[in-house]
Order: C-alpha cells, then structure tokens, then sequence
C-alpha cells in the first residue's frame, strides 16, 4: 500500500512499496499555510537502505515481516515521543515490508525542528528505537539462495 503524508505533523506506516523519501522530505518543512511554517532552521532525514554485501556474503536482497497492526501503532508511538522528546516541528517513521532488493531504501527516520541539534538527536533515536522496538523482523536473502535472519545491533 503506497503512503502519503498526512495533514498533522507526524507522518508514519509501513508500506509493501517503495518508500517516498523525496516525498518525507518535502513534507518535513511546511509550506507558508500549515503549523509550523517558517520555524524549521534543521532537518534530518536517515535512509536505511539495503547493502549488497554483509561482510564476505552477498546479499542481493532483504525480505521483511512486520506484525503490521502492532508495528504501525508503535511507529506512531515512537513518532510522538519524538515529538515529545524534542522541540520538533515534524516527524516521519516509515519502513518498508516484503523484498527490498539491493540498493533500495527499507526504512525512513526523519525529524525537523528550529535547531538542528534536536533534529540530528530524534532522527538517532528514531532509528535506533525503531530497530529495538518495533515488531519488524529482517531476513537476508544471499546469493547462493539460503536465507538467515538478523537479530538488530544493539546501538
């Protein structure tokens, strides 16, 4: 299912197709009409994007499985602890499930605010609580065929 930004400020969801980064970030700073226009002064955005290789082993692709209710609810939850965390102006949080061949992007961590200090800090937590917390599970397809699982680094 394709995603498109919301009319609030946190933009969050999982998708089966590619995801919008050019889109994320358009949507980061707001235009002359919405809340918020005119205060961002920092944006940054974190493309988690699917290496070819791991290691010595080649990895042509990625394949991920959410348990898609409870993943959206806490990548919403984790977008408005941002939200909370930090003075922010928007907040995106989208992952992609399914195959994401090699060098497509699997996941979108991004945040604006008036400084970029608190920009830079929510998008490292975003990312790094997303992979902790939220019930996607990533599995690597190699090129010889076999498949393993990957726990997520602790940060």
């Amino acid at each position: 299912m394709p995603l498109s930004p919301p009319d609030g400020p946190l933009w969050t969801g999982l998708t089966d197709g590619p995801l919008p980064a050019e889109a994320a970030l358009a949507f980061l700073v707001p235009s002359d009409r919405q809340p918020g226009a005119g205060t961002v002064g920092g944006t940054c955005l974190f493309l988690g994007t699917t290496r070819r290789w791991t290691g010595t082993d080649e990895t042509p692709s990625l394949h991920y499985e959410a348990y898609h209710a409870m993943a959206e609810a806490e990548l919403a939850r984790l977008a408005e602890a941002a939200a909370e965390r930090w003075d922010l102006v928007r907040v995106v949080a989208l992952h992609r499930t399914g195959r994401v061949p090699a060098p497509e992007a699997s996941v979108v961590c991004a945040a604006s605010a008036p400084h970029r200090a608190d920009a830079f800090a929510a998008c490292r937590w975003l990312i790094d609580t997303l992979k902790q917390d939220v019930p996607i599970w990533k599995q690597e397809t190699r090129a010889d065929g076999s498949r393993a699982w990957v726990q997520p680094e602790t940060p």
